[in-house]
C-alpha cells in the first residue's frame, strides 16, 4: 500500500506581517485591564488571534488586484454588477442587495418580513441573527437536532433541523405566523456543525408545503458544502460548487457575511428569489446601508467579495482551510482535552464546562479559560457560553445554553501549522493546571451583545 503523502495548501505566501511576543507577567496585566475580556484586547498585544475568522482572512493577489479597479460611483458601479453576476452564478439566487457585513442582511430580511408576534425557527440561534429577529418582533424557536448539544456525539450533521420540532411549532402557531425558516449552513454556536444535503431536501418539502420561506445564513455555505462532499452518500465526486448550488436551489434566499467564507475583510449581501422582497429590502437600503449599487462599500470592496466568492469554492483551498481546522482540534483532542466532536469547518471549540467542571456558569468558565488561554501564550480566543447567551428579556435572568464553549477560530490562509502547534501546547498546559483556576464575576454588562464589551473580575 502507498504511504500517505503529505498535501500542503495551495498557495505561497508573498507578504508578511510581524506579530509581537509578549511575556506572560505583560499579557496577566493587560488581560485585567480589558476587563478578562479578550474582546477588548488590543491587538498589537495579541501573537495568534484566533478570536474570529471574521473579516480576518488573508485576501490573494487576485483580490488585491481587483481592488485597483475599484469604480467609486455613488450609483451603478461595474463593481457591483460583478457581485451580482457572481452571486447568481454561484449561488443561483436572482436579486442582489450588497451590505456592509452579514448583519446588515439581517437586519433588512428581519425588517421585510417578521411582523410582532412572529416565531422564526432555526437550527440554534447566533447572536447577531436573534437580536435582528427580536427587534423586529419576533420569536426565535430553536429546532436543531438534539445532538447538537451532545459535545461526545460523533453525529455527522448536527446542524441539522429536527422536522418533528418543526412540524410541531407549525401545528402549534400556524404556518402564518412563521415569515421563514432561518437555516445556518455550519452552525457557529454548535461548534462549527454541518447540515445535510438530505436534511435540506426534507425541510425544503415540509416548509413550501405550508408556503414557508427558506433563508440560508450562508455566512459559512463553502464549509457545509464541503461537510457534504465528504461525508454524504452521492456527493464524493461532485464539486463544491455543484453542492454549494444544489443547497441553495432549496432555499428562497440567504444573508451573507462575505467576511467568512467570501474570504474578505469586509462585506456582505441578501440574496433573494422574491421580486417583492426584493423591492421591500432595496427600499430600506439607503436608510440603513447606502444606495443599492453599494449597500456601505466602496467599490473597491465590492470587486474583492465578488472576486472572492469565486475563489471560495475552488474545491483545493476549502479541503486545505478545514484540514487546518482538523490539524489543531487533532492535536488537542488526542492530548485528552475536552472538544467538540465532529471537529467543524472554521474552529475548534474547548468544552469549558468539562475542561473547568469545578466553576460554575454562573461564574463563566468560558470566559475565565479564553482569559487563561491569552495569558498563557498570547493566543486569543472566544466565549460561546452563557455570556454570548444573554439574558431572558422577561425574567432577567441569565440563559443557560446547553453548550459552554471556548471558540478558536482560524482566520483563513493567515497561519501555517506551526502556529496552530503553538496554540495545541498553550491549551494543553492550561488544562495541565486547570483545577488551580477560579471563576470570574460582571462587573460591567452592556444591554445588548454583552459578550462583545462586558467586563469582569477575577473571584
Amino acid at each position: 500500500m502507498e504511504k500517505e503523502r503529505t498535501i500542503a495548501e495551495p498557495w505561497r505566501i508573498k507578504v508578511v506581517e510581524p506579530i509581537k511576543v509578549t511575556t506572560k507577567e505583560y499579557r496577566r496585566e493587560v488581560i485585567k485591564e480589558a476587563g478578562y475580556n479578550t474582546f477588548l484586547l488590543k491587538s498589537k498585544d495579541v501573537f495568534i488571534d484566533l478570536l474570529t475568522d471574521s473579516g480576518t482572512s488573508a485576501m490573494s493577489d487576485n483580490q488585491w488586484a481587483g481592488m485597483m479597479l475599484g469604480d467609486e460611483a455613488y450609483s451603478g458601479s461595474k463593481n457591483f454588477y460583478n457581485l451580482e453576476k457572481a452571486v447568481q452564478e454561484i449561488y443561483g439566487y436572482k436579486y442582489v442587495l450588497p451590505t456592509h457585513q452579514g448583519r446588515g442582511a439581517e437586519h433588512i430580511i428581519s425588517q421585510i418580513t417578521i411582523k410582532q408576534g412572529d416565531f422564526v425557527p432555526g437550527n440554534m440561534y447566533f447572536t447577531t441573527t436573534r437580536e435582528h429577529q427580536e427587534r423586529a418582533g419576533g420569536i426565535f424557536v430553536d429546532v436543531i437536532i438534539n445532538e447538537a448539544y451532545d459535545t461526545h456525539s460523533e453525529h455527522t450533521f448536527k446542524g441539522n433541523i429536527d422536522l418533528k420540532k418543526l412540524q410541531s411549532l407549525i401545528d402549534r402557531v400556524g404556518a402564518d405566523r412563521i415569515p421563514y425558516v432561518s437555516f445556518e449552513m455550519n452552525v457557529n454556536m454548535a461548534g462549527g456543525q454541518p447540515f445535510s444535503m438530505e436534511n435540506a431536501e426534507k425541510v425544503s418539502e415540509l416548509c413550501h408545503k405550508y408556503g414557508i420561506s427558506i433563508f440560508y445564513d450562508a455566512t459559512r455555505c463553502v464549509e457545509n458544502a464541503y461537510f457534504i462532499q465528504q461525508r454524504e452518500k452521492g456527493y464524493h465526486d461532485k464539486s463544491i460548487k455543484e453542492i454549494l448550488k444544489e443547497t441553495m436551489s432549496l432555499g428562497d434566499g440567504c444573508t451573507m457575511s462575505s467576511k467568512k467564507d467570501g474570504l474578505v475583510n469586509i462585506g456582505g449581501f441578501l440574496a433573494l428569489n422574491d421580486y417583492d422582497l426584493f423591492v421591500k429590502g432595496m427600499a430600506l437600503l439607503p436608510v440603513f446601508e447606502g444606495f443599492p449599487t453599494y449597500g456601505g462599500l466602496a467599490g473597491r470592496d465590492l470587486e474583492a467579495v465578488a472576486r472572492g466568492i469565486y475563489e471560495s469554492v475552488e474545491d483545493d483551498y476549502i479541503s486545505a482551510r478545514v484540514r487546518q481546522v482538523e490539524y489543531l482540534g487533532n492535536k488537542i483532542k488526542d492530548s485528552g482535552v475536552p472538544i467538540v466532536t465532529p471537529i467543524g469547518g472554521h474552529a475548534v471549540y474547548l468544552d469549558a464546562k468539562r475542561f473547568l467542571s469545578h466553576i460554575p456558569q454562573y461564574e463563566f468558565p468560558a470566559q475565565r479559560l479564553a482569559a487563561e488561554i491569552y495569558v498563557d501564550s498570547g493566543v486569543r480566543s472566544m466565549e460561546r457560553g452563557i455570556i454570548s447567551a444573554g439574558r431572558d428579556k422577561k425574567t432577567g435572568d441569565h440563559k443557560y445554553p446547553k453548550l459552554e464553549l471556548v471558540r478558536l477560530a482560524i482566520p483563513r490562509r493567515v497561519y501555517t501549522n506551526l502556529h496552530m502547534d503553538v496554540v495545541a501546547e498553550s491549551v494543553v498546559e492550561v488544562y495541565s493546571y486547570r483545577d488551580k483556576l477560579r471563576g470570574i464575576k460582571m462587573v460591567y454588562e452592556p444591554a445588548q451583545l454583552r459578550f462583545f464589551t462586558a467586563r469582569f473580575e477575577l473571584l
